[in-house]
Order: C-alpha cells, then structure tokens, then sequence
C-alpha cells in the first residue's frame, strides 16, 4: 500500500511540475482576449480575436476547444464571470488546471509531513479550496478598491456633464484619469457602446463584472433619468456626496472593529495550527486521541477511544461558532 501511495505521489508530482512550466511559458499578450466580457459576456470581436490568435504567444487549438467545451456549461459561465470579478487573465480552463496542481500540491505536502492516508485526503481537500479562497480575496479586495473611487469617479462624471460632454464622453474621461480598477471597467463600457451594445445592456454588464450596491445606485439613477429625464450632473453630484460619505464611515467603523476581527482569527486559528504542529511533531502521542495503535505501528493494544472523536468534533464545533459568532458581531451595515 506505501508502495503505492509513493508511486502515484511520484506521478501526480511529474504531472504537477509539466503543467507548472506550462502554464508559465505562456505569453502574457494572449491572455487579454480571455475575460471575454464585451458584447453581453461574449468574446471579444472577430477582427481582434483572429489578431490575437495571430500572435506568437496565443493559445492552442487544444485549449480552446476545451475553454469552449467549458465556457457553454453553467459551471463554466459562473466561473468565467467570477474570474472577471477578480481581473484574473487566465481561462477557466487553466484556473481548473491551477485547481489540479493546488490539489496535488497539498496532497503531497500533507504525505512528506505526516504520512498515513487520513491527513493527505485532508490536504486533497483543502488544496481544493484554496484557489477559490484566493480568487474570493482577489474579488473582495478589488470590490473594496473600485468603491472607494467611486465617490470620486462620479463627481467627476457630474462636472463632465456640466461642461457640455455627452454620457459616454464623461465616462470616458473617468476612464483616462482615474486610477485600475475604475478605469478598466468604465473603459469597458465606452468599448461596449462603441461596439453596437445599447447603454442598458453595457450597465448590466459592467454590474455584473463589479457587483456593488453604490454602482447599482449610480446606474439606476442614469436609467430613470434615460426614461423620464431630468437634470444627471446633479443627481450624480448627490450620489457621490452619498457614496463618499458611505466609504468614510465604513473606514471608521473598519478602524474601531480591527481588534475585534484580528482576535477572531487568532483565536480561531491558533488550535487548529498548534494541533497540526503537535500532530507533525509527535504523531504518536496525538495520534492516540484519533487512530488505532495499529495505523500507529502498537500491535496489540487499543488506543482509540469514542471521547476522542467526540472532543476533536466538539472542539472544531465551538471554534466555528465562535469565528462567525465574532464575524457576525463586527459586521455593521452602513
């Protein structure tokens, strides 16, 4: 059974370091056709996708048959918006190739550490995990910065309107001096109406790609006015005013709540990691709490015992209870 386990570790291993160097030998400039978020989440169009298949560093036909294979699935078209979300320029297809080695890679981290089977089916299970951990952060850091230019963004669209620029123009202007996020994706709606998209369509777009209550009010607010007119530079300017004071007070709030959400994860996280650490030390004497004796090389004896089992699951019970308990506490609305 060691046997075994050693020569599929070996061969997941191999496997793992041949799609490392191949993922890495791709060329930067073709993955900027791969967000695929122009014309209602479609791909870009026909002239600049044949141009940029004509570059050096483009993909293969492999891998675009499989991102098209997986781009039609639901699973697919949820994971090509996520990876907008976080202006992630890989395909679904390589962020599911990420995924393998992430699994792999923990996997065998977890068997060279502590062996057996229990921990590295552990390890398979958080290396699963670990992407979408890290492409979640990506998202919510983003999100964080384009609402904290947005106040900015729109007082600057308002006082574009009020020097006689059209809609388009003033975003435009957003697009050229504010800083990424902001400039990406309002650049993205001026390319999207310049490609034949109606404004409302290229709205849901761009609040599909940045799912944020302050644009949703922004857009809003331009489609009333569309429908039933009114004065837009000035309903902007109060937007604005709004969603700047909105980001101040979140600030303070972010200030007064630290301590508490830095304990949180401190005292979430520190049994967890002195466990493993003990467990890696000393399996032996850790072991004894969850394993037979004989997993633990003791023939003959009885090390298992049902309180174990129920300690460890009444522990990570309460430890969960407590982070969210915490996390729930040092949420405020705004």
């Amino acid at each position: 059974m060691l046997t075994l386990i050693v020569i599929v570790g070996i061969i997941l291993t191999i496997g793992t370091v041949a799609g490392g160097i191949y993922l890495s030998r791709r060329g930067g400039d073709a993955t900027q056709q791969r967000l695929g978020q122009f014309v209602g989440g479609g791909s870009l169009d026909s002239a600049e996708e044949n141009e940029e298949k004509k570059k050096p560093g483009g993909t293969s036909l492999l891998t675009q048959n499989l991102d098209q294979v997986l781009e039609e699935r639901g699973l697919g078209r949820n994971m090509a918006t996520e990876l907008a979300r976080a202006d992630l320029k890989i395909t679904v297809a390589e962020f599911w190739a990420l995924n393998l080695i992430s699994i792999v890679g923990v996997t065998a981290l977890a068997w060279v550490i502590y062996g057996g089977f229990v921990m590295p089916l552990i390890g398979a299970v958080v290396g699963f995990f670990l992407p979408k951990m890290w492409l979640k952060m990506r998202q919510k850091a983003r999100l964080k910065r384009f609402n904290n230019q947005l106040g900015d963004g729109i007082t600057l669209m308002a006082n574009g309107l009020r020097s006689g620029y059209s809609l388009l123009q003033a975003m435009d202007a957003v697009g050229r001096e504010m800083p990424e996020p902001m400039a990406l994706e309002f650049k993205r709606v001026v390319r999207e109406v310049g490609l034949g998209v109606d404004n409302e369509r290229a709205f849901v777009n761009l609040l599909r790609r940045v799912p944020s209550d302050d644009l949703d009010l922004m857009i809003t607010a331009i489609n009333v006015q569309h429908e039933i007119g009114g004065n837009l530079a000035e309903i902007l300017e109060i937007i604005g005013f709004v969603i700047r004071e909105r980001v101040r007070i979140k600030g303070e709030i972010a200030v007064l709540t630290a301590q508490g959400q830095l304990s949180g994860y401190i005292i979430s996280g520190l049994p967890v990691a002195l466990g493993l650490l003990l467990y890696a030390m000393n399996q032996a004497y850790i072991g004894k709490m969850i394993f037979t004796c004989e997993s633990l090389g003791i023939p003959n004896a009885r090390c298992t015992q049902p309180c174990g089992w129920i300690m460890v699951g009444a522990g990570i019970l309460m430890i969960a209870a407590g982070f969210f308990a915490i996390q729930k506490i040092i949420q405020i609305e705004v």
